[in-house]
């Protein structure tokens, strides 16, 4: 069975445990980092001290995107993980993108969600919102002509940047609008591996 290390307020986390949810495939998670913290064992796993770590067999693997791939490739069903390379391609760059959109976001999650508010960096917060809501505009131009990141149907590429909306459009700040998001966010919040596994409160 697959073994999955991490706290699940944690948006890398969270890919990783829906992405199983989706597919089917039973798993068992053990919390760590955060308020858990993390055993020598567990550093001698993954000695990046991120989360989060799987096991599967004798398949050790870190990095959530690599981890998600690796159980597309070989659990999900064909159009979750396209055989043909250049529509697989036109999915995965989303799951790549999807970190510089972190980056954006981190700002304002952390002064919204981590920070009491007479501690807040309100500069920094309004930076975050801006740069997150124009990339989120790229988002939904792409989004206006196709109902999926990963094209016609939903596979993985919809997974990293799944995870990352929920907190966008959950985040009490400005925001633009971005239609073809939100109605593909909407889509999302049906899933009930989405429902169960992301959409938890924001800690």
């Amino acid at each position: 069975m697959l073994t999955i290390w991490g706290r699940l307020n944690s948006h890398n986390v969270k890919k990783v445990a829906w992405f199983a949810g989706e597919i089917g495939l039973p798993y068992v998670r053990h919390d760590v980092g955060g308020q858990f913290g993390m055993s020598d064992a567990y550093v001698a796993m993954n000695p990046n001290r991120l989360i989060p770590t799987i096991e599967d067999g004798d398949v050790m693997l870190w990095e959530s995107n690599a981890i998600l791939r690796y159980l597309a490739g070989r659990y999900a069903p064909e159009p979750m993980w396209p055989a043909d390379p250049a529509a697989r391609a036109q999915g995965d760059k989303w799951m790549d993108w999807q970190f510089s959109f972190a980056d954006a976001q981190r700002d304002a999650f952390v002064n919204l969600i981590r920070r009491k508010a007479e501690d807040r960096d309100a500069a920094a917060l309004a930076k975050s919102a801006r740069t997150s809501g124009e990339a989120m505009l790229i988002l939904d131009h792409a989004l206006a002509g196709q109902p999926w990141l990963s094209g016609e149907s939903f596979g993985v590429a919809d997974v990293p940047m799944g995870v990352y909306a929920h907190t966008f459009f959950t985040l009490e700040m400005e925001r633009p609008k971005v239609p073809h998001a939100r109605a593909w966010y909407d889509r999302l919040r049906e899933k009930p591996a989405y429902a169960e596994t992301v959409m938890i409160p924001l800690t």
